[in-house]
């Protein structure tokens, strides 16, 4: 089967795990329990050994719309064919208790709306990331699936035969008004004495009490958002997405829920995302903040304060910008030499190195978040304040230190003008947040530091030649991270420095600047400053972000503002067809890199919110 492109995949998920299910029925990706636990579905990155769950109808001429259950993160895939309609509805249960066996579910409930009409179903795991092989019984309620440390369950009433690698499949019937259930359960230790009819409804009624409640759940989520201005529907979305990043038990916000789809194709730009950034993090509670979930933010705050915390270096040495779901170190970084990679992308990586890079922009980023913690959802306890006032002290002697930057170079350390902009704003909201509360601290030594790092952002990030800012100090390359400089009240959007390094990044690549088509590239696409090779795509979170630049700069160039809204507009259309975006967007429009993406999503509200506001009513 050809791999589908990453835009024909929708997301469900139940705050713990996710999956990606394609417009053919087919369950490409799924971990469970966990973000990072390994794959048991994964096609998505080995199209023959990466195990899949496909339902899908048996006839010629199929059409296949995907669409979300109003209001929720519940995926329907709907196939046409010219003698009826059926339709896949794929969800995860939640709104039960935290130790209720659903949320090791994956339910797909298939129903015939016109018909009859003639199904197939082929599930064939691959545990392990298809490293380990496993066993299969068959029941009368399904089948069972085991490995040496791992077990799942497929209850169906559909009568399931063996197939071939450690698959099962069946041909199945169903009149107009008819459905049938599959529900794929984690059932851990392989060992344990399982009831093989734990996870088999007895009635209609009691296989429809788990959609109807998690129906309730998101919908009733939903309703807590403050934003009903004109991109209401992408805006709700994208906070739909952002909720599914968000590990419940902890508060943690992962990156994506994938690894490894690739920045290039055929590239080696493959990366594993299936962890909690602060950077992304933070910046993802800003985001749902600003539109009234305040509830993330509490939960992000816990991750920090009963998780990462405990680990000695929250206020020891160099902060490390990535985490675990739990708030531990992430694993060695590891190659799967035995996958093939998205469409022959290899390498396919798990962990990710990015843990031992010193990225000095997270600072900000964090003291960003818990000052908007602080400010709209709880006051910050005095010791978790200690911990805060240890850490600005630390960047007060550190903060001179090159570094990895945002964009996690791997060949260079430099004085890149982001990092060296967050550690300011590190310093100016820890100011702010102790003088709001009037908590003690070395407030003239954070003043003085916080004034040193403007001073030398303005007299080394600026470029006389290029007449804006740039990338790091002494190089005239533009870096669209730049854009965030009045988003964090740095300086005014109207500031003339501003105003000409937004002049510079509006050019074409060919003129020295960033945008191609309304698009943005991160950093020049060539020369490859970050040292590996092939071409990527444009940034979806830096497009977003040049929108809210020009938004703010508005205010003084109305046309401005008319080409903010023509570029958001823009980027719209480069959505999939349920709103959903990856990383980055290539040359020929294509999605690539891991998906869906936080940074797009949370720079989509930010962006939508500020514009709207500026467009008025």
């Amino acid at each position: 089967m050809p791999y589908l492109p990453i835009a024909d995949y929708g997301i469900i998920g139940n705050m713990r795990t996710a999956a990606l299910v394609g417009m053919n029925g087919s369950i490409d990706w799924y971990c469970s329990p966990h973000f990072d636990s390994p794959s048991i579905f994964g096609a998505l990155l080995d199209d023959a050994k990466g195990g899949r769950f496909q339902i899908a109808p048996i006839g010629e001429q199929v059409r296949r719309r995907q669409f979300y259950w109003p209001s929720t993160n519940i995926l329907v895939t709907r196939f046409s064919l010219q003698d009826g309609i059926a339709e896949i509805q794929d969800f995860m249960p939640i709104g039960e208790s935290p130790d209720s066996p659903v949320y090791r579910q994956l339910h797909r409930r298939v129903r015939c709306i016109r018909g009859p009409i003639r199904l197939a179903v082929v599930c064939r795991p691959a545990f392990d990331y298809g490293r380990k092989p496993h066993q299969v019984e068959i029941t009368d309620r399904g089948a069972i699936f085991r490995s040496a440390n791992a077990a799942f369950t497929l209850s169906t009433s559909v009568p399931l035969k063996r197939d071939a690698d450690g698959a099962v499949a069946a041909d199945f019937s169903l009149k107009e008004g008819e459905s049938q259930n599959f529900i794929f359960q984690n059932d851990g230790d392989p060992n344990a004495s399982a009831d093989k009819d734990a996870a088999h409804p007895r009635s209609e009624a009691e296989a429809s009490a788990p959609f109807e409640r998690t129906v309730r759940f998101w919908q009733d989520w939903l309703s807590s958002c403050t934003y009903h201005g004109r991109w209401r529907e992408r805006v709700e979305r994208s906070a739909l997405a952002l909720k599914l990043l968000t590990f419940e038990p902890t508060g943690a916000v992962v990156a994506a829920v994938t690894t490894s789809l690739p920045e290039v194709i055929g590239g080696s730009r493959n990366w594993d995302y299936r962890y909690a950034w602060l950077r992304d993090a933070a910046f993802t509670i800003y985001a749902l903040v600003r539109i009234g979930f305040t509830q993330e933010a509490a939960g992000f705050v816990n991750w920090l304060q009963n998780h990462v915390s405990k680990h000695h270096h929250f206020r020891g040495e160099r902060l490390p910008p990535v985490f675990t779901i739990f708030g531990e170190p992430l694993p060695g970084e590891e190659i799967l030499d035995h996958w093939e990679g998205y469409r022959g992308s290899a390498p396919v990586r798990i962990g990710n190195a990015a843990v031992s890079q010193y990225q000095a922009d997270v600072y900000g980023e964090l003291l960003d978040s818990l000052y908007l913690y602080n400010k709209y959802v709880s006051p910050v306890s005095y010791d978790f304040w200690v911990s805060i006032r240890h850490r600005l002290d630390w960047l007060c002697d550190n903060w001179q230190k090159p570094d990895e930057g945002i964009w996690e170079m791997r060949n260079r350390e430099e004085d890149f003008v982001y990092s060296k902009l967050m550690n300011w704003v590190a310093l100016d909201r820890g100011i702010r947040l102790s003088e709001k509360r009037s908590f003690p601290g070395n407030h003239v030594r954070w003043l003085e530091a916080r004034d040193q790092i403007y001073e030398e952002i303005m007299a080394k990030g600026w470029s006389q030649k290029r007449n804006a800012f740039t990338q790091f100090y002494g190089s005239d390359d533009l870096d669209a991270s730049i854009l965030i400089i009045p988003l964090v009240f740095f300086m005014a959007p109207t500031d003339p420095r501003m105003i000409n390094t937004i002049k510079a990044i509006l050019a074409s690549p060919s003129e020295g600047g960033l945008v191609s088509d309304g698009l943005v590239y991160r950093y020049p696409p060539t020369p490859r400053v970050d040292g590996l090779p092939g071409e990527e795509g444009t940034f979806n979170m830096c497009s977003f972000w040049l929108v809210e630049a020009l938004t703010r700069a508005g205010h003084a160039n109305p046309a401005w503002l008319d080409e903010a809204r023509l570029l958001f507009e823009r980027m719209l259309g480069y959505a999939n067809h349920l709103n959903l975006y990856a990383e980055q967007t290539s040359f020929q429009g294509e999605a690539l890199g891991n998906f869906p993406q936080a940074f797009t999503h949370l720079a989509l509200i930010s962006s939508a919110f500020n514009l709207d506001r500026a467009l008025g009513k």
